[in-house]
């Protein structure tokens, strides 16, 4: 409950840690912790191997996993924001570089010994950041572009989060047949994937993959992932994802929630309506399922994998975004001939008949796509 300020454990459970190290031959010591820069030092004097902490640990997860130019750009930036305070030098590397002539006999009134080599590599580190920071704001500025554009399309975008390893980029493949990459791994998918998909009554959607959450996510990592967390904010509903085989899912659910919420408090946001999915039900004894759908009623119970209980979710989607729906006949001019197509592709057409003046459409369109068409009522 309370870590010791110099070695996390204690000056005796380092010790100790130190005996199970020479016992098991271990080559490095995992905390599932956060370690100041001083307790990581001071605990590798104690116990003499490697040890990492879990922010280190995760971030070496996504660095293995990042692919796009992205992700590898923001997952580089989240490491060298951790590694800055933790820079050590030892021995040699300590020593000044000789500015100028310094090291020669003619040193009096000349520059005088320069950097020591960790200020340089501290320089170098900050600059290397400074630059990432800004590609990253300039490929921020394009995925907003794309979503924008998305937006104007009036197609309802989807946003699937959750845990890591809860089974999101399955039940994306699922729902639309995208071969997104799904393995059984934390952090398998590091990018948000947007995939289109058509539901049962016709509806299109835009379905979006992100990052899997985690309980205590370091800091540097909110910050460096949030164009997977912007996703999420900008959904029309949100498609929260559980691990049903887990232990303790509602610990999952909490801790994706929190996550979300400090990203939205950030950003001054309402958080978008939320659909509660269980995924992995075929991995689920009966009793654990009847105390999942006993603690959690409205939830949809759903296999990726067997495909159970998908067409239960795609209707309990479509009930979703129809809810604001509108049935109306509009009278299109031949002179607007692209309201039809568009009345085509992001609404229902219910019947069409031509006449002297143009096209008689009798549609159920969304509220917003309505609004728009106000002037063409009948």
């Amino acid at each position: 409950s309370k870590p010791d300020p110099a070695t996390y454990l204690g000056s005796g459970k380092a010790e100790e840690l130190r005996e199970t190290v020479i016992a098991t031959g271990a080559d490095t010591v995992i905390c599932d912790g956060e370690l100041t820069p001083a307790q990581l030092t001071a605990l590798e004097k104690v116990v003499k191997v490697k040890v990492v902490d879990r922010t280190a640990l995760i971030l070496d997860i996504f660095a293995q996993h990042a692919t796009s130019r992205e992700g590898k750009a923001q997952v580089a930036l989240a490491q060298m924001e951790y590694m800055l305070p933790r820079l050590r030098g030892w021995g040699e590397s300590m020593s000044r570089q000789a500015g100028g002539r310094a090291g020669s006999n003619g040193g009096v009134g000349l520059r005088g010994p320069g950097e020591t080599k960790i200020e340089t590599d501290r320089r170098r580190i900050r600059e290397r950041m400074a630059k990432l920071r800004k590609e990253i704001r300039g490929m921020k500025t394009a995925r907003t572009v794309k979503r924008a554009a998305r937006r104007r399309g009036g197609v309802p975008a989807l946003t699937v989060v959750g845990y890591t390893n809860a089974g999101k980029s399955s039940l994306v493949n699922a729902m639309t047949g995208a071969g997104v990459l799904v393995q059984d791994a934390l952090f398998a998918t590091l990018d948000p994937t947007t995939r289109r998909a058509q539901l049962a009554d016709g509806h299109e959607v835009v379905f979006t993959d992100t990052v899997g959450f985690v309980r205590h996510l370091p800091t540097q990592l909110v910050e460096a992932f949030r164009s997977t967390l912007e996703e999420a904010v900008d959904a029309d509903l949100l498609v929260h994802v559980v691990d049903g085989a887990d232990a303790f899912p509602g610990n999952q659910i909490s801790s994706v929630r929190k996550v979300l919420s400090e990203v939205l408090a950030e950003d001054g946001r309402q958080s978008p309506p939320e659909m509660l999915v269980i995924n992995k039900i075929d991995a689920i004894d009966g009793n654990t399922m009847t105390a999942l759908r006993g603690e959690f009623p409205n939830a949809q119970f759903v296999s990726a994998q067997t495909g159970e209980g998908l067409d239960e979710l795609f209707a309990a989607i479509s009930d979703f975004l129809t809810r604001d729906d509108v049935e109306a006949t509009l009278q299109v001019p031949f002179s607007r001939g692209e309201v039809v197509s568009r009345l085509h592709q992001h609404a229902h057409v219910l019947d069409t008949e031509h006449n002297a003046e143009g096209t008689r459409v009798h549609v159920r369109m969304p509220s917003a796509l309505a609004a728009e068409f106000d002037d063409l009522r009948v």
